[in-house]
């Protein structure tokens, strides 16, 4: 990785759209870092940038060719979703919670255990790192309750009119598809067009998700970091999951 910038606490990122991969045995990967420095993660998810790394490991940030993203107009609600949407809706044990419990959220999707991947690139950096991103209002996270308990949820990043999925999680049957159709239903009501997914699984591809080209991701970025006129409150409930019935 000798053509990786390794950055300090004020080096700029390079960016993207000028040095897609500087190193092309490892495509995607943009520059390294110590640690996640302050103001950083928000300079880089405004470039198109995000970390992923795991323990013991230096903070490696990436801007992969192609992109996963999620258009909520595409989202799939199969039928199957739609039944079990009706069914929490009717259930007045089940709720929605919009940033009632951020750390909760990100600490439970840490945990999660996945088919084809850990929770443990989910580091106390990185969720330390977010927690600040939470608390300066550009990041949130929708938890799906039972009985005032946890069962399922995501966190996610936005700036002006863009959104970036972050992580999911399930304990219990579609929890997780919830609180993704909920973000969904969310950003087509407020003209959000693209929700980043960052990478490529079965999961997000089945419900509706796919892959552009990294160029065609970040001149999307640009024109939606513009968009600072839209007005969007981070204050919804399970009434919204009616928009996919």
């Amino acid at each position: 990785m000798s053509n990786i910038n390794w950055l300090g606490s004020q080096d700029e990122f390079p960016n993207p759209i000028d040095c897609a991969d500087p190193d092309p045995s490892v495509p995607g990967l943009i520059a390294v870092s110590e640690r996640i420095y302050p103001g950083q993660l928000a300079r880089a998810y405004q470039m198109g940038i995000f970390p992923w790394y795991s323990d013991n490991q230096p903070v490696l940030w990436w801007s992969p060719n192609p992109r996963m993203v999620l258009k909520p107009k595409n989202f799939k609600c199969h039928d199957s979703l739609k039944k079990t949407i009706r069914h929490f809706l009717m259930d007045p044990q089940k709720n929605i919670c919009v940033d009632g419990d951020f750390g909760a959220v990100v600490r439970s999707c840490a945990t999660a255990r996945r088919k084809d991947q850990d929770g443990t690139w989910i580091t106390h950096e990185i969720m330390d790192a977010y927690t600040q991103l939470h608390e300066e209002g550009h990041a949130h996270s929708i938890a799906v309750t039972e009985n005032g308990l946890l069962i399922g949820g995501l966190y996610c990043v936005a700036f002006g009119g863009m959104v970036f999925g972050e992580s999911m999680f399930s304990h219990q049957t579609d929890a997780s598809k919830i609180a993704l159709a909920t973000l969904a239903a969310w950003c087509e009501q407020h003209q959000v067009e693209m929700i980043d997914c960052q990478q490529e699984t079965a999961h997000l591809d089945s419900l509706g998700a796919a892959p552009i080209s990294r160029d065609e991701f970040l001149t999307h970025l640009q024109i939606a970091l513009k968009q600072t006129n839209i007005e969007i409150p981070w204050t919804f409930d399970k009434a919204i999951l009616r928009h996919w019935l």
